[in-house]
């Protein structure tokens, strides 16, 4: 088997891209190496091509052949859609079309990433999968415009497709340092740096933190045991943690943490937490994994890490 991997330097893809390479598959990797880091693979049998997934020519012929398409290059934050919305259009949208339509010629499995932001203005938890969705930002609206052409494509083109919607995913390999950087990870690298970290509200916001082990044997499933959805289907265990808690957390490994309470951010998120029943049905074998254990492994990743000698505060157009 011939699997593709988009943004397979990001930290959820390096994961994957691992674990395929362990049991002997085939793996061509794409990345335009935006956000990735290239220590996140090194001396690994993958076909790597340096590329963005806009350009879909070059894109063609580095995934022709691919029985699998796992479509995980994405133009991450809400923050940086707010401030490009044009950009994050592009990547999101046009380039998970590009994505669809290789799959589509090469008739490949394709396993879409997108993103629990689509439920944005609907308050109510836990989410589940029947649930009305209102994206707040353009990221979010970027993610659902891609889901639906990830579902029409299965419908209108018998494209076989995964449609997964990933919630705050977070674990080794995970880029702390710049600006967007998912709150686990920034927070972490802060504290490892013995910098004050700055909570955005008032702490009480919750999150259905997913360590990124359990994304990876969610796909590593999907692919093997060829779990197709006829809609999106959340990836999320029913973690209800807040950041206060993630805080108490981080604060057992650096007790002389301190932290900076500030305005909250547009478009940001009150509470996020998932309904599992879904989850649990199309993948039955896939025990998640505790969100303590997920903290620890991914504390002992950055200490060991100099994230390819960026400076802490690496910015990102």
């Amino acid at each position: 088997m011939k699997i593709g991997i988009t943004g397979g330097y990001g930290f959820i893809g390096a994961n994957l891209v691992e674990r395929l390479v362990s049991k002997n598959l085939e793996v061509v990797v794409i990345d335009d190496l935006s956000t990735g880091l290239k220590s996140n693979l090194t001396n690994l049998k993958s076909n790597f091509h340096k590329l963005s997934i806009t350009d879909l020519e070059q894109c063609s012929i580095a995934l022709k052949g691919c029985d699998v398409i796992v479509h995980l290059a994405a133009r991450g934050s809400v923050p940086r859609s707010l401030k490009n919305p044009m950009a994050t259009h592009d990547v999101n949208t046009t380039g998970t079309l590009n994505m669809l339509e290789i799959a589509r010629k090469n008739n490949s499995h394709f396993i879409y990433s997108s993103s629990s932001s689509v439920y944005g203005a609907n308050d109510a938890i836990p989410k589940n999968e029947k649930m009305w969705l209102a994206p707040k930002t353009p990221y979010a609206a970027s993610k659902l415009s891609a889901e639906s052409y990830v579902q029409s494509y299965g419908h209108s083109y018998d494209v076989p497709v995964t449609n997964l919607r990933f919630f705050n995913v977070f674990g080794p390999k995970q880029r702390p340092n710049h600006q967007y950087a998912a709150v686990v990870p920034k927070w972490i690298w802060k504290a490892i740096n013995s910098q004050a970290i700055d909570v955005y509200g008032d702490g009480t916001q919750t999150r259905d933190f997913t360590f990124v082990g359990t994304v990876v044997d969610i796909i590593e499933q999907a692919i093997t045991n060829r779990v197709l959805t006829k809609s999106a289907v959340n990836v999320a265990y029913g973690n209800n943690i807040s950041l206060l808690e993630v805080i108490e957390q981080i604060k057992k490994y650096f007790p002389n943490l301190t932290y900076n309470f500030l305005e909250s951010r547009v478009g940001d998120i009150k509470n996020s937490q998932n309904d599992p029943a879904l989850i649990k049905e199309l993948f039955p074998s896939v025990q998640p994994i505790d969100f303590s254990f997920g903290l620890e492994k991914t504390i002992n990743w950055l200490k060991g890490e100099n994230i390819d000698g960026n400076p802490l505060n690496l910015d990102l157009e």
